[in-house]
């Protein structure tokens, strides 16, 4: 193996964590290439979390951050699938970050699925009051993008990442299901501010 592959292999390792195995094939897959590297270690962490969707998360932490004015809070339950990996320190950091995220962002919901019904309805319904003189072909896919911008808003998921516009939440999860090779899963939070 030549300095320069080895050299990337370690510097995808450094930013991402993913085994040295998936760091070199993430990058022969993507012919050398960093970034394009992370993108397919992401897809590959949302891979193993669907093949794994099955699996009972059954052990986890629940992780909280208090910001330094002592305004705001959250918490979060962050699931993995064996108590070696939920002890981990490097998933207590990726609990702590994302309790951080949700007293930075505000979320209101875990994802889109977990949306009600009626709530939904009626955001559909404010966007179509917007646009009712706009022609029908269109009128579909402003609601569609429209709603998405809305879910990067209030689904924790779906938001960018505070620390990494590049990432969703959902992909920095992704990555850490690489790192350790199992199903990892926020199962619930919760946001508290003064100002609520």
């Amino acid at each position: 193996m030549d300095k320069e592959l080895l050299d990337k292999i370690k510097k995808l390792r450094e930013e991402t964590g993913a085994p040295i195995g998936l760091c070199k094939e993430a990058l022969e897959q993507t012919g050398g290439n960093i970034d394009e590297a992370k993108k397919y270690l992401i897809k590959k962490g949302e891979s193993l979390l669907e093949k794994k969707s099955g699996n009972i998360a059954g052990q986890g932490i629940i992780e909280g951050y208090v910001h330094f004015n002592g305004r705001v809070g959250a918490l979060v339950e962050l699931r993995a699938e064996t108590d070696f990996v939920a002890k981990n320190e490097e998933f207590k950091k990726l609990a702590h970050e994302i309790a951080l995220q949700i007293a930075t962002m505000n979320p209101k919901f875990l994802n889109k699925e977990s949306i009600p019904e009626n709530i939904l309805k009626e955001k559909i319904e404010e966007f179509e009051s917007d646009i009712k003189d706009k022609p029908n072909e269109v009128k579909e896919k402003i609601i569609e993008g429209r709603l998405e911008k809305w879910y990067e808003e209030v689904c924790l998921l779906e938001q960018k990442y505070i620390k990494d516009e590049n990432l969703k939440i959902k992909d920095l999860i992704s990555q850490f299901a690489n790192k350790f090779g199992e199903k990892i899963e926020v199962r619930r939070f919760c946001r508290l501010s003064i100002n609520d």
